[in-house]
């Protein structure tokens, strides 16, 4: 028994003593078929002389590769804009059969993509755009059941757009922008998907109802697609008439010839034809004799109450008249266009019903339009929705905005209230909004914003807000970037401020979801220090190009500030800049200083994030230094050699004083 014992103790020494070096050597594991795929994929296609992988290193120190927490393959591969030119070389990527992200977008890569891509079957966000990627839509794709995020915009990849896409069950954004693609689009049904983009290519036919939901500008620049939300397609036109010499002559089955009309039977014809003709004749005469009558008898209708499509109405397309919007010609002395600012304008309500509408957009408050009146006037009117408060309490708001005048803030002209309509009148700005500047189209002639531009909107929209704060007191509480409107020289300029006490306690904090600050979601309310938060989104938004709605932060979709503090904990924070700075230099030091601002402005914590005349200040205090403000050559362009200056996206040095 004690023999027994003393070799069972034996036994379990040595499985322990095994335990150990297994663990040891997970510890101390490297992905070597990884790493071996990874080297031949850089040694195989042309690159910049500033991506060096050390080979005696682990692959899962190199720059843009990263590692799964056992270190055992390779999760990661992010390398945009690092000058890699031509064809991906079959057997390299395709290779990391764990990878999970994928970003080779900004470089000059070409052809098309290695059909063993089909072997990363666990790929989740895939970004090649920016590239000159050619061929037809890889069916490879089409076979990753875990794929969110897909961007192939801005390449050359033509043919039709598969229905296979539909596989794609978790897909939540599909950027196929700028490029070739033709046919009809396909019916793509996923409830997941939030961003969907397919303008500027070559497609036909109609819209399927399942992406009607999207706006105009994901389908922009198609000519030959119609249906919502672009206009209605044309309906398809009855077919001709055959030809004569087509068409079969009677058969008669008697063999007997058909008689001919006797000359009675056709003077009858003519006779009756000629009767019936008079009389309707002698009907068409009354008729008009009738109506002259009555146009003698009762005056004409003045204009304003024919059937026009007002602005009131605009939203719906229907038409109306004064009564409809000032609820009857009792109450139309009291329902009229208030002014806040005597002698700017001089048009009254009717000239406003007069006036023809066009919708700019569809905000969390209300539909906005531009007016244009009869004597050449533009405005903008905004048909508010979900007002909850008096009309004494409305009045008391509308004149307490109406008293807020400052360069960087849109100001209130005039404001109507009535029971079912509640309207607001300010200055037409035609150089349209930030989120339409900055996330515009973003292929090919399209002139990106500079960072001179960006630093001036955010110095002007910073002081526009430190305003409406101090001495305005006034909360704006929906700041996102399509309500900053952009005057001469890109000034910009806060709208639709000062608007929550309209709508209640009650309301849900969706209004400005994306730009909210997390006691928003609980409170319900907006407040002086939730507005910082907000600004602290929108320079985030200057600063990386990313809507901050959008789900392209990450695997998971997180909002901009936590994708933000991700990419900066893993020293990874040239990621962070929008691609269109990268031709600009001497710029990285301003941004860096930009970055340090918008995170302390989005601190979790109300009381940590600066007063709005302290963000102005921080801003106004950023250095410029000897910069060229032209474009610089692209890195990506042979003849600069190796000596090409390296923009600020290869940058592994994390910004200085940021907090993750």
């Amino acid at each position: 028994m004690a023999v027994f014992s003393k070799s069972g103790m034996v036994v379990y020494v040595l499985f322990f003593v095994s335990l150990l070096l297994l663990l040891s050597l997970r510890v101390n594991s490297e992905p070597t078929q990884d790493k071996q795929a990874l080297l031949a994929f850089l040694s195989q296609t042309p690159h910049e002389n500033r991506l060096q992988w050390n080979p005696s290193d682990s692959a899962c120190n190199w720059v843009g590769v990263e590692c799964d927490a056992n270190r055992t393959s390779v999760y990661s591969l992010r390398l945009p804009g690092v000058g890699l030119v031509g064809q991906i070389p079959a057997n390299t990527i395709g290779k990391l059969t764990q990878l999970r992200v994928l970003s080779l977008r900004a470089n000059r890569l070409s052809g098309q993509i290695p059909s063993d891509f089909s072997n990363l079957k666990l790929l989740r966000s895939v970004y090649l755009q920016n590239n000159q990627f050619s061929g037809e839509f890889p069916s490879s794709f089409t076979e990753m059941p875990r794929m969110t995020r897909l961007d192939l915009s801005s390449n050359n990849f033509t043919g039709t757009i598969p229905f296979a896409v539909n596989n794609l069950t978790h897909l939540t954004g599909l950027f196929l922008e700028n490029n070739g693609f033709s046919g009809k689009l396909p019916s793509i049904n996923q409830e997941s998907l939030i961003d969907f983009n397919v303008s500027n290519n070559h497609l036909n036919g109609s819209i399927p109802a399942t992406l009607s939901k999207f706006p105009a500008s994901a389908f922009a620049g198609n000519i030959d697609i119609c249906g919502a939300p672009l206009p209605p397609c044309t309906p398809f036109f009855p077919s001709p008439a055959p030809s004569p010499s087509l068409i079969a002559p009677p058969q008669n089955p008697s063999g007997k010839k058909s008689k001919k009309l006797s000359t009675a039977a056709i003077v009858a014809i003519c006779v009756g034809g000629a009767l019936l003709l008079l009389f309707l004749f002698l009907i068409l005469i009354l008729c008009l004799r009738r109506r002259r009558q009555r146009q003698t008898a009762k005056p004409q209708k003045p204009p304003e109450t024919t059937a026009r499509t007002t602005v009131a109405v605009a939203e719906a397309g229907t038409s109306s008249s004064k009564e409809d919007v000032t609820g009857g010609s009792a109450e139309a002395e009291r329902n009229k266009l208030v002014f806040l600012d005597s002698g700017i304008y001089s048009f009254d309500l009717e000239d406003l019903l007069r006036a023809s509408a066009e919708v700019l957009g569809k905000g969390s408050v209300g539909t906005s339009y531009k007016a244009v009146l009869e004597e050449g006037t533009t405005v903008v009117v905004k048909r508010l929705k979900d007002v909850v408060v008096s009309r004494r309490d409305f009045e008391m708001q509308m004149e307490a905005l109406g008293r807020v005048k400052h360069e960087n803030v849109v100001p209130l002209r005039a404001f109507y209230y009535s029971k079912d309509e509640k309207l607001l009148v300010s200055d037409f700005m035609p150089a349209g909004s930030l989120s339409a500047l900055l996330h515009g189209s973003r292929g090919s002639g399209r002139t990106p914003l500079d960072w001179d531009n960006r630093m001036k909107i955010a110095m002007s929209a910073a002081r526009g807000l430190a305003y409406l704060h101090v001495p305005g007191n006034v909360v704006h509480g929906n700041i996102k970037s399509s309500n900053i409107l952009l005057g001469q020289d890109n000034i910009a300029c806060f709208s639709d401020y000062g608007l929550n006490p309209l709508f209640g306690s009650s309301t849900p904090p969706n209004r400005v979801a994306g730009y909210r600050a997390p006691e928003v979601v609980e409170t319900r309310k907006v407040t002086f220090k939730s507005d910082v938060y907000s600004f602290g989104v929108l320079l985030l938004e200057l600063l990386t190009g990313k809507s901050p709605n959008q789900a392209s932060l990450g695997d998971e979709g997180i909002d901009l500030p936590r994708w933000v503090q991700s990419v900066v904990r893993e020293e990874w924070t040239a990621e962070v800049f929008d691609v269109e700075l990268m031709r600009y230099h001497n710029i990285e030091e301003e941004m860096v200083q930009l970055l340090q601002i918008a995170m302390t402005c989005v601190s979790t914590v109300p009381d940590q994030r600066p007063p709005m005349q302290e963000v102005v200040r921080m801003i106004e205090d950023i250095n410029r230094g000897e910069t060229d403000d032209g474009l610089r050559q692209s890195s990506d362009d042979p003849s600069k050699g190796s000596d090409g200056h390296t923009p600020p996206q290869e940058s592994r040095t994390p910004p200085r004083a940021i907090t993750p």
